[in-house]
């Protein structure tokens, strides 16, 4: 008896899973899409950080510093022109991506990508191509830097500051977001995948 039950069983089983595939269903698609969630979040944050932009900057800054100013600049104070040049990377970061950050389409065809935005690196100046394009220096000012040069590290640090500033202005975040979603694509696609991509909090 218990065997006859065990056969008819599986003839019903074996029926449903006919039926299924005879209007396009696959009811072992979700075994397959648990499985490849993991490896395709593996591949992804293998890359860890997609640097898919740079831009190059060149700014101007006019440094005013005087330490007496009741004192007329012909005997205090300094003023410079500084013309400094420097690059900044824009990148996406997929080190912190979670399976959550993936679907999988019921067909196993698709795969929806939840994408961090595209941040900005720390500015590098280009100090062969920076310099001072002019100097105004008061008599006290030109006797004392023949003593100890002046500190170059303000200017350096205002013209950092600067070129943040214009990288922030400029299209880089979203060129690196969709240099980003480029690269994936074309990685999705070499493992079988359509892509889709969302913007992340």
């Amino acid at each position: 008896m218990i065997k006859r039950l065990l056969v008819v069983f599986m003839i019903l089983a074996l029926g449903g899973l006919g039926a299924a595939n005879m209007f396009g269903v696959n009811p072992l698609a979700f075994l397959q899409i648990n499985q490849d969630r993991p490896a395709l979040l593996k591949s992804i944050t293998t890359v860890s950080q997609h640097h898919g932009a740079i831009g190059n900057f060149e700014v101007i800054l006019d440094e005013k510093d005087s330490n007496a100013e009741w004192l007329p600049t012909f005997f205090v104070g300094r003023r410079t022109l500084f013309v400094a040049a420097g690059s900044v990377n824009a990148y996406v970061d997929l080190s912190g991506l979670t399976e959550n950050d993936l679907t999988v389409s019921q067909d196993g065809k698709l795969v929806t990508v939840r994408l961090p935005e595209a941040q900005l690196d720390k500015p590098k100046l280009d100090l062969e191509r920076s310099y001072a394009f002019s100097e105004e220096r008061g008599v006290f000012d030109r006797l004392a830097d023949t003593v100890q040069a002046p500190q170059q590290a303000p200017i350096y640090k205002a013209a950092e500051e600067k070129i943040t500033a214009a990288a922030e202005e400029s299209e880089l975040r979203t060129r690196a977001y969709e240099s980003t979603k480029a690269m994936l694509s074309g990685m999705l696609k070499s493992l079988g995948y359509e892509a889709k991509f969302e913007t992340g909090q």
